[in-house]
């Protein structure tokens, strides 16, 4: 039998946003429909940028923008080398030598040949592909920079450094308008969002819920305290673990921390190995790229915690909440604008608080359905996929006839 593929239509969104909002997007996209997008990043796996792209560049080429979607390839020594500005551009030191710029450089060079990127329009994410814009002098239209990550104090020598290759960019992207610089380049923001429809957020019953799992030899026997996200020293797993362990002395509960290690992160497998010395029957460290099982913790999870230190957004806040699920998340970068402290979920900024955010929420499974149907609430009005879509598109519709001009 010939199997049938398909991807989700913008009109099955309809059930959740209703008809008019799928209208005016459509409507929006006709102006674009003779244009031809290419995103590029670094990795086509682990991380909220990737998953996000998945959905993202499939919804637009639903809505008749012929959209593609590109990933650099690196060595060892690049990535190695990108994931320390990352730490940088979020606060820490780095030491900017000339042999990181030319590895850096030149790697991104390497792309540009195997990449031809004669788009209308290019929008590239994050630092890893920065310097591409180097070497496409005779672009055929406007290329923006989409920036995921917390730039709030960023390493000011790599700031500068990077700054011209950002301001070539024909706009920057920002999550928060709080990250803002003083650029040539024009600088906006907008959130990013879920899809509702993809493996890690589909709804599932209760016996694919407990096949994964069981598959995974994770007891249900106690409430499960879960958080999700890559092995990343920003998401402060340790302090999750402290915090944990405070709060089991009154209550008695099971922490799960899941996580994966992403392409283009190479600290991600050390730091899961440091975790591995806290693990014993209350505390399990798993390292698994399985989207349902991703899915079916946040499901079964009596709380789900994202005690990020810095967070340019919180993707995986986002999926939780669109689970229903109470969530204890960081005082920090975009979790705050997702999260209302006491209505929708709970705010934190240290081990203590949220240790007893989560006594308090595991002695009261009424305050934990209402919070999450709050939380379910907040991401079908601002969190979507399609309202990330419509965005892009009012972005590109605003400058469309100067750019048209310009190039």
């Amino acid at each position: 039998m010939q199997r049938q593929f398909r991807t989700t239509p913008i009109e099955k969104y309809a059930e959740h946003m209703g008809t008019e909002a799928i209208d005016r997007i459509k409507k929006k996209a006709e102006k674009l429909r003779d244009l031809h997008i290419a995103h590029i990043n670094s990795t086509y796996y682990g991380g909220g940028v990737a998953e996000l792209l998945s959905s993202l560049t499939l919804l637009m080429n639903d809505v008749g923008i012929k959209t593609g979607w590109r990933v650099i390839q690196g060595s060892p020594d690049f990535f190695s080398i990108t994931k320390k500005f990352h730490n940088a551009l979020q606060g820490h030191c780095v030491n900017l030598t000339e042999r990181k710029k030319y590895l850096y450089e030149n790697i991104n060079f390497e792309n540009s040949i195997r990449n031809h990127l004669d788009h209308d329009l290019v929008i590239a994410h994050d630092p890893q592909v920065l310097p591409l814009i180097n070497h496409y002098p005779n672009r055929n239209g406007p290329w923006i920079w989409r920036c995921h990550v917390d730039i709030t104090e960023p390493d000011p020598a790599l700031w500068d450094y990077l700054t011209q290759f950002i301001e070539k960019y024909d706009a920057v992207i920002y999550t928060l308008e709080e990250y803002k610089k003083n650029l040539s380049t024009p600088e906006i923001y907008f959130f990013p969002a879920i899809d509702p429809y993809c493996s890690k957020n589909w709804n599932l019953p209760d016996d694919v819920i407990n096949e994964r799992l069981e598959h995974y030899n994770i007891p249900t026997d106690l409430p499960l305290v879960v958080q999700v996200s890559r092995f990343d020293k920003w998401k402060d797993p340790e302090g999750v673990i402290r915090a944990f362990n405070i709060a089991r002395k009154e209550v008695d509960c099971r922490l799960v921390l899941l996580g994966n290690v992403a392409l283009d992160d190479p600290e991600g497998s050390e730091i899961y190995k440091s975790l591995l010395d806290y693990a014993n029957d209350r505390i399990l460290i798993i390292s698994q790229q399985d989207t349902a099982l991703v899915n079916a913790l946040q499901r079964k999870a009596a709380v789900v915690m994202q005690k990020s230190i810095r967070e340019g957004f919180g993707l995986t806040v986002t999926e939780a909440m669109w689970k229903g699920a109470a969530v204890i998340g960081g005082n920090t970068g975009g979790i705050k604008y997702q999260i209302k402290n006491g209505e929708n979920g709970f705010l934190v900024s240290s081990e203590e608080e949220a240790a007893e955010r989560l006594v308090e929420l595991l002695n009261c499974p009424d305050l934990r359905k209402t919070m999450g149907e709050k939380a379910r609430e907040t991401v079908k009005q601002r969190f979507l996929m399609p309202h990330l879509l419509e965005r892009y598109l009012d972005l590109i519709n605003s400058f469309e006839t100067t750019f048209r001009l310009k190039y």
